[in-house]
């Protein structure tokens, strides 16, 4: 565990220190092999989120989060900060950690927004934050550690999940733009966490939304089927918008009392 010694510096039980970096996060990662969104998948996240067609995502998440009335949020995924974003509008007096692999994404999201510490990490590594920390953590579409998540949790907080459902991007899919979704994915999600959480509430969204070449670009780039993304233009007619199908399922998970 990781405390405060002077402005800027950390410092754990065996007395080594960490310096908060001038763009104002800490980096913890021990491999260099460990790859996060680069600059290039974060800009175009950016450009996609800017549109407005996943708005109605960050409301519901942000009124999931803003009915614990939270002073602490951790965002673990932070990616642009969009989400945190939203929730912060909501809840001005709350104080937030945006944690990412990716230090482009990091320092991003510490850049925009205030009241915003930032931190690199490995979400399978112990992570330097106290026992009970946070009223509410933040995992949208990215890698959740139930154990530490729960330690990291305060007694009946709140744990908010997003991921697709089967039929999210289902015509990017067929069309050999973007990776496909696990079936069964919400059934693995509430197994792999329900040895330290139960499922508080649960909701679907899903809706047809009409996106030029551009914005497709942009949405395959902004995720990991940015591969994809040098192809997306040349199979669709440029001059045309393309029926989407976005389906997403926002969890509340009650952190266990034991």
């Amino acid at each position: 565990m990781l405390l405060p010694r002077e402005p800027l510096t950390l410092v754990c039980a065996a007395g080594h220190s960490y310096d908060v970096n001038k763009r104002g996060f800490l980096t913890l990662l021990r491999s260099q092999g460990l790859i996060g969104d680069s600059a290039e998948m974060l800009d175009s996240r950016d450009a996609f989120l800017g549109t407005g067609w996943y708005s109605a995502l960050r409301d519901a998440v942000t009124r999931v989060v803003s009915a614990e009335t939270p002073h602490t949020v951790v965002d673990f995924g932070c990616g642009t900060g969009y989400y945190l974003a939203g929730i912060l509008d909501q809840t001005p007096s709350a104080r937030a950690l945006a944690v990412d692999i990716s230090p482009a994404a990091v320092a991003r999201t510490v850049r925009a927004l205030e009241h915003t510490d930032g931190l690199v990490a490995n979400v399978w590594s112990p992570l330097p934050i106290r026992d009970g920390a946070a009223d509410v953590i933040l995992n949208v579409f990215a890698p959740r550690n139930a154990a530490e998540f729960a330690r990291v949790l305060r007694p009946g907080g709140l744990l908010v999940v997003v991921i697709p459902q089967p039929s999210h991007l289902r015509e990017l899919r067929e069309a050999g733009l973007a990776l496909g979704v696990q079936d069964d994915k919400a059934a693995v999600l509430i197994a792999g966490l329900a040895a330290h959480f139960t499922v508080h509430s649960r909701q679907q969204l899903s809706t047809e939304v009409w996106l030029t070449v551009t914005e497709i670009a942009a949405l395959v780039g902004m995720g990991p089927s940015a591969h994809h993304r040098s192809t997306a233009a040349g199979r669709l007619d440029p001059a045309e918008r393309h029926p989407v199908t976005t389906a997403f399922e926002v969890f509340g998970f009650r952190r266990l009392s034991h």
